[in-house]
């Protein structure tokens, strides 16, 4: 049972089995995928899966094959000869998670496993996604990761064909992304004096300071590393809003220059935000001109939610630069703001992305992550914004898995749990055709308030996040029938590869169907 389940899967007679002999053949731009097939099995099965024009595992691609789109692929295993094509490089990236998940779990292990026969069964695959966009979003502003830490959640999304990691490398609690013409960001805003755990308020902290940033030689080695897995990095730097950490580091980038603030301690909407002077706008520019020089993706994420303008509305320099330009007040600096960036962007050939707040205030070109509900997404569709769907009662993994009072502590005020996951459909059949093929899909985003070890972050991560990964792949994957039988499989490959993860009750099943197709 594959997670997400394949479009159309055939079971024929009979296995292949690898082993010291099986050879692979992945010649011209198949080559890299070949590499990397052989990365993936080597530590698990300690198989060489030599290189050879003779292999019988065969990688290749077809631009001719009709139907894949840049993503699908199709896979026949015989008893004698594994065929993998795709029309292109990336639909090969996602075959080879299929064939990791077709043999047995011991094979996603990171060390070698005696006493296995390396089989997988016979069968025919094609498989096409839904959408485009199938990502998680990775909250490391908040609890910093090592890069040693994403790759291995890189490694995680990949095997589940999720293709998008969105990092969140901004926000009032710390700055992690570097920036040469300002220093400070890491040296002052990356840094943070122990902070409250669970709701503003509680008088409960965290047992210890939260310290880190990134290099920009991390940062590409990552990229680098998630595009040989098909997964693109997409930065995020927040603004107007939630900018704390930069007001510490450059007081003179706020509203009262004079005022000396420390890195936020506290969870929630900090009303403290970035001027509208020209000063600002300059800085804005030069960090996001040193982003587009380490990250390659299409998208760049400039935040732009929770944006409290009471600060503005008090400061002379921001009402006088509203009246300039002819706004109502100095609310509307909000959409002018974005939009001044958001030309920026464009003009460097990036295509700006935003959370989704104030409907009508963005001009077209944005993409927009509606984060409310998904009737923000309709209304953004209907406004001409692409859309990446990520309704926070469906897709923000921080909401606690059950009403259990043993769940450990997650954002107050509702319960997200596996099957909300697995219900959301990203363009409901009851849209508009105009507005569903504005939906570029959809991600998971794991805001880390609540996950102070990576164990408590994978815990919240899984199984929630398998269960996005099957819809927004494959929206004919039924609950019960498909879902949670291929989960109850899943599970071991899960813990061959030591994820932390809440334990799910299945109904058993066979390994898999004779045919399906949907």
């Amino acid at each position: 049972m594959i997670i997400p389940r394949p479009t159309h899967l055939a079971r024929l007679p009979g296995e292949f089995t690898f082993d010291e002999n099986t050879a692979v053949r992945a010649e011209g731009r198949a080559a890299p995928a070949g590499r990397l097939l052989r990365t993936l099995l080597a530590p698990g099965t300690a198989l060489p899966l030599r290189p050879s024009p003779a292999g019988r595992v065969v990688l290749a691609l077809d631009p001719r094959l009709p139907g894949l789109g840049t993503e699908g692929y199709r896979l026949t295993v015989g008893p004698d000869e594994v065929l993998l094509r795709a029309a292109g490089s990336d639909g090969l990236l996602r075959g080879i998670q299929t064939i990791r998940q077709l043999l047995p779990p011991e094979a996603l292990s990171k060390r070698p496993v005696a006493g296995v026969r390396w089989r997988m069964p016979c069968v025919e695959i094609t498989d096409v996604p839904r959408f485009g966009w199938r990502g998680v979003l990775l909250d490391v502003a908040r609890r910093f990761q090592p890069v040693s830490y994403l790759r291995r959640f890189v490694d995680l999304l990949a095997l589940h064909k999720l293709n998008v990691l969105h990092l969140h490398l901004t926000d009032d609690q710390g700055w992690r992304m570097p920036v040469a013409a300002y220093p400070l960001l890491t040296e002052v805003g990356g840094v943070r004096a122990r902070s409250m755990l669970g709701q503003a308020g509680s008088g409960r902290f965290d047992d210890e300071p939260q310290a880190g940033s990134y290099t920009a030689v991390e940062l590409r080695s990552l990229v680098g590393y998630a595009a040989e897995r098909g997964v693109t990095v997409v930065p995020e730097i927040e603004m107007p809003g939630h900018a704390r950490a930069a007001l510490a580091a450059y007081p003179e980038l706020g509203n009262v220059p004079a005022r000396r603030l420390d890195v936020w301690t506290e969870w929630g909407v900090c009303e403290n935000i970035l001027g509208v002077h020209d000063e600002v706008l300059d800085f804005c520019r030069t960090v996001l001109g040193e982003v587009l020089d380490v990250f390659p993706s299409p998208y760049v994420h400039l935040g732009g939610d929770e944006c409290p303008v009471v600060e503005w509305e008090n400061s002379p320099r921001a009402v006088a630069r509203a009246a300039e330009f002819g706004l109502a007040a100095p609310r509307a600096l909000h959409g002018w703001f974005l939009g001044r960036m958001g030309a920026f962007l464009l003009e460097a050939g990036r295509k700006p992305l935003c959370w989704a707040e104030d409907e009508g205030t963005l001009p077209a070109e944005f993409t927009v992550m509606p984060w409310r509900d998904a009737g923000h997404g309709l209304s953004a569709a209907r406004l001409g914004h692409d859309v990446v769907m990520t309704p926070h009662l469906t897709t923000y993994l921080d909401y606690p898995q059950s009403d259990d009072p043993a769940e450990p502590l997650g954002q107050a005020g509702a319960v997200v749990d596996l099957r909300a996951v697995h219900g959301a459909d990203a363009a409901p059949p009851s849209w508009e055709p105009a507005a569903a093929a504005r939906v570029l899909g959809t991600q998971a985003q794991l805001w880390t308030e609540f996950a102070r070890t990576r164990e408590q972050l994978e815990y919240l991560a899984f199984p929630r996040m398998c269960a996005l990964a099957d819809r927004a792949w494959n929206p004919a994957s039924r609950w019960a029938d498909d879902f949670l039988p291929a989960l109850r499989h899943h599970e071991a490959r899960l813990a061959a590869l030591g994820v932390t993860r809440r334990i799910t009750a299945h109904p058993r099943a066979d390994p898999l169907p004779r045919a399906t197709s949907h």
